[in-house]
């Protein structure tokens, strides 16, 4: 039967399980990455799995979002980390080596390989045609610790692209254009699969940019072909020998279509606070801005600040604006540093920040109060930037710079950059893996165990803690800037501050009431793959979930935590319960069996039936409470 991309790389690592989509598959993992503000959770975990050995081909750590040492705790978890490296065979990218993406794109993606990682944006190397997902962080630790991943079958979305891009557009303004299309939810329950003519007038890093902000539509991943354009990436970057050319059937079968003309598309911006509040830039032009960041894993290749260093050459940023540029990796910084470009950057008054996350994920750069960013960015959620009450827009690299110089929002001039035949290679930022690693793991006194749930109970009668709207990201629940980072090994402190972007007393209440149960709309956790939006409401001995719709990165968390993701049998039963009411749900083991519970709401004397629908291994996983519990002797 023909096949699409996706489904021919799944197939090829199928381990277990039939190509039905919604039934549960478990794939072969070739790679792991890790970034240090999730990844001292994955190797506490991977210690408690008990492993000698990892069973990927490869499985990098890289150090780039928690940058900013203002104390000893980042430090603390960077030589957690890098010492896990050592013991069990990782290689450790240092800080200042770059983002995990963009490094990860440039020296180890391979076409046709399966990659997890506990970082949404993981998709971005789908832009060499391997099969890249997000996923929570103890997932990566199992798939280092066994080799596999479990994973519900998504359908297959195909994008079909034809025509090429104006010459003051970017690959940026492609998934902005498709996310006003299809919204943040528009892709749940899919793969987007891009084919079409129009692929092959797209770089790679054009590819990685729309497969990373693909994260933004609740995709499972975004995947482009390999083909003669990845063939030259991967020979610009010495390593032609990973090249395999792949691609879809011809008359590979999809479950859904959009087309798309790619020079219609024309310079775009996500207005606050969605990805998906996308107008052309023409309709909001001449906003007056305070600030401009240009970088990220979206929007920090070496092309993209090339051309922001074309636009920026001889000209000199706005007065009332100031300009930060973060450089994706250390390659690329190296050779901005060589061809002038980085020289440029500095006349003109951008400042020049390290190859890192930074103000992507709020760590500095946080703008004034009330101020206008505009930002090169894949999220622009209410309070990321560190500013509550900022307003953050998206942006390409070139409408970015145009706009920093301008000093509001314009439409950028058309730029054109010279393909590279050769990009340099940094080492040293890597610590490779040696043969006889270290025996113990170096912990100072901020990282904290990680909770741990017990078996499923037969009963409870809790409170309703909190009840939230649609799209709560897991920023709304653990809270993600400067001064929250350097505490990712800390629970027990990050505690504190759960929900405080919508309530200012949920630990409080969780504490007062000794746990209870949230209910929620449409899409509740999306956003990052942070498992700590889990391991939060486990520590404060939150039951159960209830909402309209989950985002699935964070639903499998949760199920890995051993707390309900339950779903309303019918949506308005949203209505019949609120905060403070009393809920009691009785022979659950038997209710998750049968994929449906009934709610008894014993303060309004009432009650509804909400839903499971899960495979038979997530019902074991919370009848064991959690995941640790139960893959500790799982075989595949």
């Amino acid at each position: 039967m023909p096949k699409t991309l996706a489904y021919k790389i799944i197939d090829s690592h199928l381990l277990k399980g039939d190509l039905k989509p919604g039934s549960e598959l478990c794939l072969k993992i070739n790679q792991t990455l890790t970034q240090d503000s999730t990844g001292t959770m994955v190797y506490l975990q991977l210690e408690a799995l008990d492993v000698d050995h990892l069973a990927t081909d490869l499985s990098v750590a890289y150090i780039d979002h928690n940058i900013l040492q203002a104390g000893f705790e980042n430090a603390d978890d960077h030589a957690f980390i890098q010492s896990a490296a050592e013991k069990y065979g990782l290689i450790f990218s240092k800080p200042g080596g770059g983002i995990c993406h963009q490094v990860h794109l440039e020296r180890f993606g391979k076409p046709g390989t399966t990659l997890i990682g506990s970082d949404s944006h993981t998709p971005t190397a789908g832009g060499l045609g391997a099969l890249t997902i997000g996923a929570g962080g103890l997932d990566v630790a199992i798939g280092m610790a066994k080799g596999f991943y479990f994973l519900t079958l998504p359908k297959v979305y195909q994008i079909y692209l034809t025509g090429s891009l104006k010459k003051n557009c970017n690959a940026k303004d492609v998934i902005l254009t498709i996310l006003q299309k299809l919204s943040v939810k528009g892709g749940v329950g899919y793969i987007m699969e891009y084919t079409g003519p129009g692929v092959e007038t797209l770089s790679v890093p054009d590819r990685a940019t729309i497969c990373n902000m693909g994260a933004e539509l609740g995709a499972t991943t975004s995947i482009f072909p390999s083909d003669h354009v990845t063939r030259d990436f991967l020979r610009a970057h010495h390593r032609e020998e990973d090249f395999k050319e792949l691609s879809a059937d011809p008359d590979a079968v999809y479950d859904q279509r959009l087309d798309l003309d790619l020079s219609t598309i024309e310079p775009m911006v996500a207005k606050p606070h969605s990805p998906d509040a996308v107008v052309p830039v023409k309709e909001i032009t001449h906003l007056p801005i305070d600030q401009v960041a240009i970088g990220s894993c979206t929007n920090s290749s070496y092309a993209d600040l090339m051309a922001v260093a074309k636009i920026l050459k001889g000209h000199r940023v706005h007065p009332d604006v100031s300009l930060v540029i973060s450089p994706g990796s250390a390659n690329v910084l190296k050779m901005l540093a060589e061809n002038g470009a980085l020289a440029t950057m500095i006349s003109s008054g951008a400042r020049i920040l390290e190859s890192a996350c930074g103000p992507c994920i709020g760590m500095g750069q946080a703008p004034k109060s009330k101020g206008i960013s505009l930002r090169t960015f894949n999220r622009n959620f209410k309070g990321r930037s560190g500013t509550k009450d900022a307003e953050i827009y998206l942006v390409s690299p070139e409408t970015a710079a145009s706009s920093a110089l301008a000093g509001y929002l314009k439409v950028p001039e058309d730029i054109e950059v010279e393909p590279v035949d050769s990009f340099d290679h940094v080492d040293d930022y890597f610590i490779f893996p040696k043969e006889n690693g270290r025996k113990d793991l170096v912990m100072g006194p901020n990282i904290k165990p990680f909770p741990l749930n017990k078996a499923l109970e037969e009963s409870f009668c809790k409170k309703v803690l909190l009840k939230v709207k649609d799209n709560v990201t897991t920023d709304d629940i653990v809270p993600s800037h400067a001064g929250l980072l350097p505490y990712r090994s800390n629970v027990p402190h990050l505690a504190r501050y759960s929900f405080s972007t919508l309530v200012d007393d949920f630990y409080d209440r969780a504490k007062r009431e000794g746990g209870g149960i949230i209910l929620a709309g449409e899409n509740y956790g999306q956003g990052s793959s942070r498992e700590h939006a889990a391991l939060v409401p486990l520590y404060l001995e939150v039951k159960a979930v209830v909402a309209k719709s989950f985002a699935r990165i964070h639903r499998s968390n949760l199920i890995n935590s051993g707390i309900l993701p339950l779903t309303f049998s019918d949506p308005a039963s949203y209505l019949l319960a609120d905060e403070g009411d009393t809920l009691f749900l009785d022979q659950i083991p038997e209710g998750l069996e049968k994929g449906e519970l009934v709610i008894v709401n014993k303060t309004k004397d009432l009650s509804f039936s909400v839903n499971f629908s899960g495979s038979s291994r997530e019902k074991a996983i919370l009848l064991a409470g959690g995941n640790l519990n139960y893959s500790k002797t799982l075989e595949v």
